[in-house]
């Protein structure tokens, strides 16, 4: 049997801070970071809120998301050297899936092509 994957029991409060400042460091806000957070997971803000209060791991977080966007399958690209759409495992998938959504609010990409609400011309 192998060890899960650190993250996985890494409290999401801890990280989230982080994907904060790598937006902010871009102009980006900490709603623009909660917005594509709850679009991923279904979760409301206040939902959203009690989690980091509750300091839930990656692993529950996800697990327990109240309705995970099915656009999210339209997430591609490549975050950390790894292609999210290839990750096996189903909750290393989301973690990729919300890395990449934060890379590309990030890089200056507007927020309704980053939560698939239009089109991507490329």
């Amino acid at each position: 049997m192998t060890t899960p994957h650190r993250i996985f029991t890494t409290s999401f409060a801890k990280v989230y801070p982080l994907y904060v400042a790598k937006a902010e460091k871009k102009g980006r806000t900490k709603s623009e970071v909660d917005a594509v957070i709850c679009w991923l997971t279904g979760y409301s803000q206040r939902q959203f809120e009690a989690q980091l209060k509750r300091e839930t791991d990656f692993a529950t977080f996800f697990r327990d998301a109240p309705r995970p966007n099915p656009a999210r399958a339209l997430i591609k690209g490549v975050v950390c050297g790894v292609r999210v759409e290839d990750v096996a495992d189903p909750t290393m998938r989301e973690i990729r899936y919300l890395d990449k959504l934060v890379d590309e609010l990030a890089k200056g990409k507007a927020l309704a092509k980053i939560l698939r609400t239009e089109p991507d011309p490329a």
